[in-house]
């Protein structure tokens, strides 16, 4: 096992006073790990967990996979070349109370030259650095698209043939979820 620290995330967490980027690689996933424990202020009114705080940690899913693809704070400080979230589409698919254990798997689907498309599920475990069970169901879904860009620039920029190369070999078939628009509800007439 190997653990990731992400100094370079600090500006996130100054939304959640004492929160660091933590992953570990697990033998059985070829992307980071990652595990949280749900603190008392990201509940919300109706006594479950904020759902800013799933894009928070979902947030913190992603830094750690820039870190283990190349794309950590020393390739973005030297090339001035960043990840850009262009969409995402978050499930919500079960209540997360205070105190839970998280852990968020992630999957790379695809990528090109420019673009790279993942995803990441959130369960909960029964211990702060625990393993879903094989017939777990995730509590949470996030599925992205990002963009490789040139912030000196300010456009698109192809990722380096290393960092392609590395998103490509960790793409995977999606998930059955994946790819689905929010459902249509009718407007009024």
């Amino acid at each position: 096992m190997s653990a990731h620290q992400a100094p370079e995330a600090a500006p996130a967490t100054a939304l959640v006073p004492g929160a660091e980027v933590t992953a570990v690689t697990d033998g059985a996933a070829p992307l980071p790990v990652l595990h949280r424990t749900v603190r008392p202020e990201w509940i919300d009114y109706n006594g479950h967990m904020s759902e800013a705080f799933y894009v928070l940690v979902f947030g913190y899913a992603t830094d750690a996979m820039m870190i283990e693809t190349g794309l950590h704070a020393g390739y973005r400080e030297s090339t001035g070349c960043s990840l850009y979230t262009v969409e995402s589409h978050i499930r919500y698919l079960r209540d997360v109370p205070e105190g839970a254990h998280l852990t968020v798997r992630t999957r790379m689907l695809g990528a090109d030259a420019k673009k790279a498309r993942f995803c990441h599920e959130m369960y909960v475990v029964d211990a702060p650095d625990g393993t879903p069970g094989p017939d777990a169901s995730p509590v949470a879904t996030s599925e992205l698209l990002a963009l490789h860009v040139d912030r000196r620039l300010g456009r698109t920029a192809p990722f380096p043939d290393r960092v392609r190369a590395r998103l490509e070999a960790l793409a995977e078939p999606a998930p059955e979820w994946a790819g689905r628009s929010i459902a249509e509800v009718p407007a009024p007439r």
